[in-house]
């Protein structure tokens, strides 16, 4: 009759097993792994993230106290419990250091940034851009689409750059929280959006949108700073004296050497674009206005090159430059300003404005936030939005 195994040797399993499903757990709600992105299951994830500490611990206990029984129990089979530990060890490892968001997609300890003449980034690149008081910043999607998000001060201002591939979201925020200036970690993503944790009180904030999501911040936004999406030669054109973000010599050979991407020939399954309307896969460019959200289709935008329309009781005008990737999203004068396009120039009865939104005499148009982004992501975190 074989000999009962004793109970500490079963809870020594018990525990690496419980150890091996928790940490696998912990990874895949909150990567992008088959069905974790199409399930509510964000509470749960920070729930897992938040105990880990505790769950290791226990586990741990099980483990260190069963050992040794389980070893004097094992006789000729100790080479399957060192092979059972072995194995936790690795699951334990590439959860916390191979699948790590942060550790997939790391942030250059400092960045080179470039005036014109010195830039060495292909002038038909995609970049982000930002304009405060009077100074300009350009971020190429090539490098921030890898790293997700950098730090960086415009005019003096602290700003967070993001990107998220997945969704096609380019934010830019004021990383300012509760009066002090808050640093933040890529920890994974939820409904195929990047997720950041802040340093301070280990809050998730959803890129898309800047809020807080799970943990003590909850309910809390992020400001967003109005961004440009545009080829890096136009960016210059419109702002010449603009600073250009250069490559991380040491995280190099991580960035896109192709434009499948940006110009949307790429086909993968979370990356891809489908190039017809309404679609997942889809590109819109959405914007928000006074609480009120509005996608507008890139197919439809191509053809007409510009839009007018009012949202939230605003005029705006979204127009395509001849590149056929830069776009802008402006404030109209009024009502009854309405814009043509001519060659790349914004005109009216009475009225001409370069695509900068700068007007012969000076004047300037107010800036939208507009993102190019993948239809699922817009409706997903605009679920009020309306279609043009």
């Amino acid at each position: 009759m074989p000999t009962p195994v004793p109970r500490a040797a079963k809870l020594f399993y018990i525990g690496l097993l419980a150890l091996a499903c928790f940490e696998l757990a912990n990874v895949y709600f909150i990567m992008p792994m088959p069905g974790s992105q199409r399930v509510r299951s964000l509470d749960l994830a920070y729930a897992l993230h938040s105990w880990r500490w505790v769950a290791r611990a226990i586990c741990g206990v099980l483990i260190v106290d069963g050992i040794r029984p389980a070893w004097r129990r094992s006789d000729g089979r100790r080479r399957w419990l060192a092979a059972a530990l072995a194995l936790t060890a690795a699951v334990v490892y590439a959860a916390n250091f191979v699948m790590a968001a942060d550790s997939i997609f790391r942030v250059p300890d400092a960045l080179d940034m470039r005036p014109a003449a010195r830039n060495a980034v292909e002038p038909s690149r995609l970049v982000v851009g930002v304009e405060i008081d009077g100074e300009a910043r350009a971020y190429p999607i090539q490098f921030i689409g890898y790293h997700h998000q950098v730090r960086d001060a415009v005019a003096g201002r602290p700003v967070l750059v993001s990107y998220c591939t997945v969704c096609r979201t380019g934010r830019v925020f004021d990383p300012t929280v509760g009066g002090r200036t808050e640093s933040f970690r890529l920890v994974g993503m939820d409904h195929f959006n990047a997720m950041f944790e802040d340093r301070s009180t280990g809050s998730w904030w959803r890129q898309a949108n800047g809020e807080a999501v799970a943990g003590p911040k909850k309910g809390a936004v992020l400001r967003e700073i109005p961004s440009q999406q545009m080829t890096l030669a136009r960016w210059l054109a419109m702002h010449p004296h603009s600073l250009v973000m250069q490559a991380d010599s040491a995280l190099r050979e991580n960035y896109s050497k192709t434009f499948d991407y940006e110009t949307g020939r790429s086909r993968k399954r979370l990356t891809g674009t489908d190039t017809l309307s309404w679609r997942d896969k889809s590109w819109v460019v959405g914007l928000t206005v006074n609480g009120r959200s509005r996608a507008y289709d890139w197919n439809r935008l191509r053809r007409e090159r510009v839009v007018n329309d009012e949202l939230g009781g605003t005029p705006i005008v979204v127009a395509l430059a001849a590149d056929g990737a830069s776009f802008v999203a402006y404030r109209r004068p009024d009502a009854g300003t309405r814009f043509a396009l001519r060659g790349d120039s914004l005109v009216a009865t009475g009225a001409a404005y370069a695509l900068s939104g700068r007007g012969a005499a000076g004047e300037q148009l107010a800036v939208l936030s507009a993102s190019q982004e993948f239809w699922h992501s817009w409706r997903t975190f605009h679920p009020e939005t309306g279609k043009y």
